[in-house]
């Protein structure tokens, strides 16, 4: 490996080598000193031109942990709000010797763009309403230690599906490894062309999410995206939570074993409540802890190759 762009580029083996890694990068949470030396030497840049908390800082803590040098940059902080393009911008930070790159930002393929112009390692983190791969990775993580093997078990999506990245990456990631998904939306929130895709790559869609939970051995909520909505996707947040939030109500509906995800940031009353988010079965905070193991992982798998990650 040496980007990590979209889950399609990984295959199963390669899912589960991240996975079983992570196990033990998560163990460095525990420890006293929470430092490797695995990564000594080298440099990463967190370049983000869009906002972010939880990736941003677990890439960055991720990289610290594993005593690499990591810089972070926003689009606001570089030449490119002068008016410089992107390949320019991008190739000169190359030109300084850098060893990996983890690209955010708004335009869906732009980190592999990046990586057809420079020669170090690039990282999706999260491109327009493409893919977020690392999302996916320690969504699978997560679900993985709280169920087992996923090998059969049945997660429902529900939310944005339109403009969701997380959505795209979890699709093929959860499939890989022999899970059944489940999609739900109201009908202005499911992507264009659903039947076809469901159809090709054999994943289930629904629009009633009543009838979905009581079946799921997970259900991930995903964010409504309002910032990217430039129409009436639906009438009203109250009408939105009543009939696709996951409430206090429909908590009763799921299986006593099922587990609840959100890759967050989380609008608390509109797709999901303050009862579901903090529940004993929310895996929302597990989420947040898997996400530095599993960049971790990452960061071991495209920078160090084989050899001791302890």
């Amino acid at each position: 490996m040496k980007h990590l762009l979209s889950i399609a580029d990984l295959s199963t083996e390669e899912i589960t080598s991240v996975l079983d890694t992570a196990v033990s990068m998560h163990e460095v949470q525990d420890r006293q000193v929470k430092k490797l030396p695995t990564l000594r030497g080298r440099t990463i840049i967190n370049f983000f031109f869009e906002d972010s908390t939880r990736t941003r800082a677990s890439f960055e803590i991720a990289g610290k942990w594993m005593s690499a040098d990591t810089i972070n940059l926003t689009g606001k902080g570089t030449s490119v709000s002068k008016g410089e393009s992107l390949r320019d911008t991008a190739m000169t930070i190359a030109a300084m010797g850098v060893d990996m790159m983890i690209i955010r930002h708004p335009a869906s393929g732009a980190p592999a763009q990046i990586a057809d112009w420079v020669d170090c390692s690039i990282v999706n983190a999260g491109d327009g309403t493409h893919e977020h791969p690392s999302q996916a990775l320690l969504d699978a993580y997560t679900m993985r230690r709280a169920l087992g093997d996923l090998e059969g078990r049945h997660v429902g999506i529900v939310g944005d599906l339109t403009h969701s990245r997380v959505l795209r990456s979890n699709l093929l990631c959860l499939r890989a490894l022999g899970a059944r998904v489940t999609l739900v939306a109201p009908p202005t929130l499911m992507p264009s062309g659903i039947a076809g895709w469901a159809a090709t790559d054999g994943f289930e869609v629904s629009y009633d999410l009543d009838e979905v939970l009581p079946q799921v051995d997970a259900v991930m909520m995903l964010r409504v995206q309002q910032e990217r909505m430039s129409g009436g996707y639906f009438p009203t947040a109250k009408e939105y939570a009543v009939g696709y939030g996951l409430s206090a109500r429909r908590l009763a509906l799921l299986p006593e074993h099922a587990v609840i995800c959100h890759p967050g940031p989380m609008n608390r009353g509109l797709e999901i409540s303050a009862d579901a988010a903090d529940a004993a079965r929310s895996l929302v905070l597990d989420q947040v802890s898997a996400g530095v193991a599993v960049r971790m992982s990452i960061l071991y798998h495209l920078l160090a190759g084989e050899g001791d990650a302890q």
